[in-house]
């Protein structure tokens, strides 16, 4: 495998695994989780008996006009770009601000 440029490796000491959907997660406790990146991608292989989990709808948050304009002013983004990351980040300053500035 790895002279056809294929690395595989074991991921020991994964935890657990969690795939999010929109009104369930799948969550895979103690899973063997196997990477193989072939071409430059990397490809992860999870085996383990998986639990379905519902989520709970997220609450709207209100997005005051002042928070926008904070992150906005912090991240150069426009008003509805901070609002959507407000919203995203369920209002988090912080977190709205770290996450326009990753994007730039």
């Amino acid at each position: 495998m790895q002279k056809m440029g294929m690395g595989i490796e074991e991921m020991p000491g994964v935890l657990k695994v969690t795939i999010h959907f929109k009104d369930k997660n799948l969550v895979i406790p103690d899973p063997q989780v196997t990477q193989m990146k072939v071409s430059g991608q990397t490809i992860y292989q999870i085996v383990g008996e998986a639990v379905e989990e519902k989520t709970e709808e997220r609450a709207k948050v209100e997005i005051s006009e002042d928070d926008a304009q904070l992150v906005s002013a912090q991240t150069g983004a426009s008003l509805e770009e901070a609002k959507k990351a407000l919203e995203s980040t369920n209002g988090d300053l912080a977190q709205a601000i770290m996450l326009l500035s990753s994007k730039a």
